[in-house]
């Protein structure tokens, strides 16, 4: 992909587009803020203004945090797949009675953060579908649970709509559950459920979910705690590129006020298995191009605000996601080690990556990699590529390529 000159000379990129998309992109680079209208243009950006768009997202990365690419060592623990909630994208969620229907105790979601530790990851990623008959503190207690086997584990949990579940079950105020949650030590909440942050769009796609304004609440309640989250789009379904935009910007003006934000997630939506599509509701995901726009846009639209766009691999495949990562992006995700959800969407790349194996994706772009912890602190840089060649102790098993899995949400 050409490097970037913002400078806008004929045989650049920039240089290259019309004149309207090049302003636009002059104006980023520069900090301004972009009216709807201008954000508009560059979310449908084709031809020499979409690779104009692309190399321009691709210098403010390398500005705003040069030239690693990061990647923590994670583990996701999806803990039930029972769920009442019945969103049409989602191919994860199960009745109670249902044959393939899963709930594991405690002692088996503690043995798999203690096993995740023992092999080297500093997090675990714990989300689940919503049970009827789920009890009041399942969640606190479950933290507890973690946190008493492994202290020093980040507990990276409960997406809002979890949240909201424990707040109704409970019958807590928002604010003093989410400080209980703190003080038995809830490291950060992923900023999933957020899908696309309209409630027109939310209605079509799951009427029960939270709306959009409660999302936002319970996301900048988390900010105000000294909770971090992260934050995430989920697209190529039935929303337009509008919707891209109005969800970004919504995210930026979230982050300016609270700062709370550790990165942004695209999620392009897996169709396979879902009623969504099998009805005739959505369009059958998104294509490179869409997925190259959407990393660039966002890098775009939310620099100096969020400085960390990470790249889904388990969605994106390793192709994408290096073209992504060459687009705006600085983050290669997690290595899972295991996940449900986008895996029961009918995602088809992988289950669980190696450390060895994303720092050899990332140099095969020229990058240096780069080990974090969840809230992107580097806890190692690998300049040297020899130090590649020594295998982690108590790797899980490896999965063939051909056979690995994509999910829908699972560490973001």
């Amino acid at each position: 992909m050409a490097t970037a000159a913002i400078d806008g000379t004929a045989l650049t990129p920039v240089g290259a587009c019309p004149a309207e998309v090049r302003e636009i992109l002059h104006a980023a680079a520069s900090g301004a803020e972009m009216t709807f209208e201008q954000a508009l243009l560059l979310a449908t950006a084709d031809g020499s203004s979409l690779e104009a768009l692309l190399a321009v997202a691709d210098q403010l990365r390398r500005e705003t945090v040069g030239d690693a690419i990061t990647y923590v060592v994670n583990r996701n623990i999806n803990f039930t797949n029972v769920c009442f909630v019945g969103c049409s994208f989602c191919g994860f969620g199960r009745g109670p009675g249902a044959a393939d229907a899963y709930s594991l105790p405690f002692e088996e979601v503690v043995r798999r953060a203690r096993e995740a530790w023992e092999r080297g990851a500093t997090e675990v990623c714990i989300q689940g579908g919503l049970p009827r008959d789920l009890e009041g503190f399942f969640y606190r207690d479950l933290l507890r649970a973690i946190k008493q086997a492994t202290p020093a584990m980040h507990v990276h949990a409960f997406s809002p709509m979890e949240i909201d579940y424990g707040v109704m079950k409970t019958g807590m105020p928002l604010r003093d559950y989410l400080q209980m949650m703190k003080d038995e030590g809830l490291g950060s909440i992923p900023g999933t459920a957020a899908e696309i942050l309209d409630d027109r769009v939310r209605k079509e796609l799951s009427p029960n979910k939270l709306p959009a304004a409660r999302w936002v609440e319970i996301i900048t309640t988390a900010h105000d705690l000294g909770i971090p989250t992260t934050s995430t789009m989920m697209y190529g379904h039935v929303e337009e590129p509008a919707d891209w935009v109005r969800h970004i910007l919504l995210l930026r003006a979230i982050q300016k006020r609270t700062g709370g934000f550790t990165e942004f997630v695209p999620l392009g939506f897996i169709h396979e298995n879902t009623r969504l599509y099998h009805h005739g509701g959505a369009r059958p995901g998104a294509k490179r191009e869409e997925h190259l726009r959407v990393h660039a846009l966002a890098r775009v639209l939310l620099h100096r605000a969020i400085k960390n766009l990470q790249v889904s691999w388990v969605k994106l495949g390793f192709e994408t996601s290096l073209a992504c990562l060459q687009a705006g992006a600085n983050d290669f995700s997690g290595t899972l080690m295991e996940e449900s959800i986008s895996k029961a969407a009918g995602a088809t790349f992988g289950e669980y990556v190696s450390p060895e194996e994303f720092r050899a994706r990332i140099r095969s772009i020229g990058r240096v990699p780069a080990e974090r912890t969840t809230t992107y602190k580097i806890r190692r840089t690998f300049d040297q590529p020899e130090n590649d060649l020594r295998p982690s102790a108590a790797q899980l098993p490896m999965l063939q390529l051909e056979n690995r899995v994509t999910y829908t949400e699972g560490a973001y």
